[in-house]
């Protein structure tokens, strides 16, 4: 049997739709195995993806929705090609995450939860890593920094830009 493409709209999801299909049963218990996938795939859950886990696992598009926006882990947008998350824990706060925080607002032109333009960089900030230790952190993807400080954040925004060699604007801290 010929399988049907429900979203010709949005070729980009057909790849882990497909995926979908051929690991998993199908199972309402996959449900969440399900949305990681597509997440880990895309990025994020598109509407289109939604629709079609609700229809492989027989389950409402409701409570599929329902359990996509319970867990925090799960995004309805795409992110940027790197994701910057900056800790406002109390320990961060006090060495001075709110000064990093405001610096990349600034240069980046985004507030938290925003993507860049261009689609490199995402800004998000965290109640807490757990690494209060190393105060003020960033974390660049997956890369905890520590000891943070707005000059030592815009270098990591340089480096994964792709940019070696800047020079400092006045102003920048050591």
């Amino acid at each position: 049997m010929e399988q049907i493409r429900l979203f010709d709209e949005a070729p980009e999801i057909q790849e882990p739709l497909a995926a979908l299909r051929s690991e998993f049963e199908g199972r309402p218990h996959e449900l969440i195995p399900m949305l990681q996938r597509v997440q880990r795939a895309l990025g994020y859950l598109p509407e289109p993806a939604l629709a079609e886990i609700a229809r492989l696992t027989g389950l409402p598009a409701a409570t599929v929705f329902g359990v996509a926006t319970f867990y925090a882990q799960f995004r309805f947008q795409a992110v940027g090609k790197h994701v910057i998350r900056i800790c406002r824990g109390t320990a961060c706060h006090v060495r001075g995450s709110d000064r990093i925080l405001e610096d990349l607002k600034t240069r980046l032109k985004i507030s938290p939860g925003g993507t860049t333009g261009d689609g490199l960089f995402t800004l998000e900030t965290v109640a807490c890593f757990g690494s209060c230790a190393l105060a003020p952190v960033v974390v660049a993807d997956d890369s905890v920094q520590g000891r943070m400080n707005p000059s030592k954040t815009r270098k990591i925004l340089k480096d994964l830009a792709g940019e070696t060699e800047a020079t400092p604007a006045a102003g920048d801290e050591a």
